[in-house]
């Protein structure tokens, strides 16, 4: 079964390039590691700085990469993106807010224990959701579905003038930007872990939206971590 985002017009321009073998990709990097990363806790809405370990964690990134060109290069506004974005080669990267973190509402800053100690039962993310805070932020399922599309649509925009996509953004949002990808429920992001400044390629196989790698690590291969 083909997985198209909705309405997109130029569809077919795409799987008949992927037919040949030729398909372009979407590439996506996490952050790099930030205090709050080493930590456990959940960073959406908050700026965090990468840490100096992270900084080289992108630079590995950049080593990888260095001779891809791509036709589109998106990161979410937040400063570890952005110095991720900038450490990898890219200053230049385009600020979409649809590739921000999950906005975890009232959890925000918290650890996973912490969450569950104040939800009464063992807390996750994929089956729970988020409480919303007292400011009315916080976001669930549906609202990343949203986000994903627009983000996929866009992509599908250079991808069909057989251009690649790069991709800066953050755990747990390009877990549910890659289950839309492939046409499954956010919930299945439960189940695709990304490490910090881990890399992965969106792509297609026989007209299908693909996992065509997922979460490599640059900086582990080159460190031995």
């Amino acid at each position: 079964m083909t997985h198209l985002p909705d309405g997109h017009p130029n569809a077919a321009a795409t799987f008949k390039n992927a037919a040949r073998g030729t398909a372009p990709q979407v590439v996506l990097v996490r952050h790099g590691e930030t205090e709050w990363s080493l930590d456990g806790r959940h960073t959406g809405r908050t700026d965090i700085p990468l840490t100096p370990r992270g900084e080289d964690q992108a630079r590995s990134v950049a080593r990888v990469l260095t001779n891809r060109r791509f036709g589109l290069v998106l990161t979410s506004p937040r400063i570890r993106a952005r110095e991720t974005a900038m450490m990898v080669g890219y200053p230049e990267a385009e600020v979409d807010a649809d590739l921000a973190e999950w906005d975890y509402g009232a959890y925000e800053g918290l650890t996973s224990d912490q969450i569950s100690e104040h939800y009464g039962d063992e807390w996750n993310l994929w089956r729970d959701g988020i409480e919303v805070d007292a400011e009315g932020r916080g976001e669930q399922a549906a609202d990343l579905l949203r986000r994903n599309q627009a983000i996929i649509r866009r992509a599908h925009l250079t991808l069909n003038k057989g251009e690649d996509v790069l991709l800066f953004a953050h755990g747990h949002y390009l877990r549910t930007l890659a289950a839309t990808w492939i046409g499954a429920p956010i919930s299945t992001g439960e189940y695709l872990v990304l490490d910090t400044a881990a890399m992965c390629v969106l792509g297609f196989e026989h007209g299908n939206q693909v996992l065509r790698q997922w979460n490599r690590s640059p900086w582990a291969e080159e460190s031995g971590a």
